[in-house]
């Protein structure tokens, strides 16, 4: 943990690589697990949510890494939206500015990220010296480019005090299905996904994404 988190105001440039797990949460699942904040509880929607990981190489503080998760859609006004509820970061810096910065609720942990022989992705992160997340993902066939630019949607808000803020990141990269032979996640920290079964895995690589000035919704 950095003594002083370093100040870094949008907009931000990030680059790096990750994972994300799709699903068609059910309801029930994440009244129970899904740790909704009150505006996101009343404003609920569902449909598809996501866990993701992320390994940013480079970011307004520098390298980081960071686990989430998106419960599903939510109405808020005439918009629909995605929002954050439970997100973990190895650095403090990410922390702070985060919040400061976006609303986001992150929280520190740490993290343990590696390449095996065979090209699968070991992921665990800990808090405490307690493991509460694992995962193995191998990605298999053709690197697809993307943008997000195909998704008018692809927009967060979170709460930051009294204020909701609406943020429009914008990425492109290379996707690549994957699968997974191994996840557990601890309920005491996070919502324990395994008990269900994904849409789609997806690795992504080579990402370049820009997460601008929040706007008060």
């Amino acid at each position: 943990m950095e003594p002083t988190p370093l100040v870094a105001p949008a907009p931000w440039h990030l680059t790096g690589e990750g994972v994300i797990w799709l699903y068609a949460i059910p309801e029930e699942f994440n009244r129970k697990y899904g740790l909704l904040a009150d505006f996101q509880a009343s404003a609920y929607l569902g449909r598809v949510g996501a866990v993701m990981y992320v390994n940013y190489h480079t970011s307004g503080v520098g390298p980081y890494q960071e686990l989430l998760y998106i419960p599903g859609m939510f109405r808020l006004g005439r918009k629909l939206v995605f929002s954050i509820s439970k997100i973990y970061v190895s650095t403090q810096s990410s922390v702070w500015n985060g919040r400061r910065n976006w609303g986001i609720p992150k929280e520190p942990a740490d993290f343990r990220f590696e390449r095996t022989t065979h090209s699968a992705l070991e992921i665990e992160v800990s808090a405490g010296g307690e493991s509460f997340f694992a995962a193995q993902v191998t990605p298999f066939g053709p690197q697809l480019p993307f943008t997000t630019k195909i998704f008018p949607w692809g927009r967060i808000v979170q709460r930051l005090d009294h204020e909701l803020l609406l943020t429009k990141p914008e990425a492109k990269g290379h996707v690549q299905l994957a699968s997974t032979t191994h996840l557990t996640a601890e309920p005491r920290y996070f919502p324990p996904v395994q008990e269900l079964k994904p849409l789609a895995v997806v690795a992504v690589q080579d990402f370049k994404m820009v997460f601008p000035v929040a706007e008060v919704l």
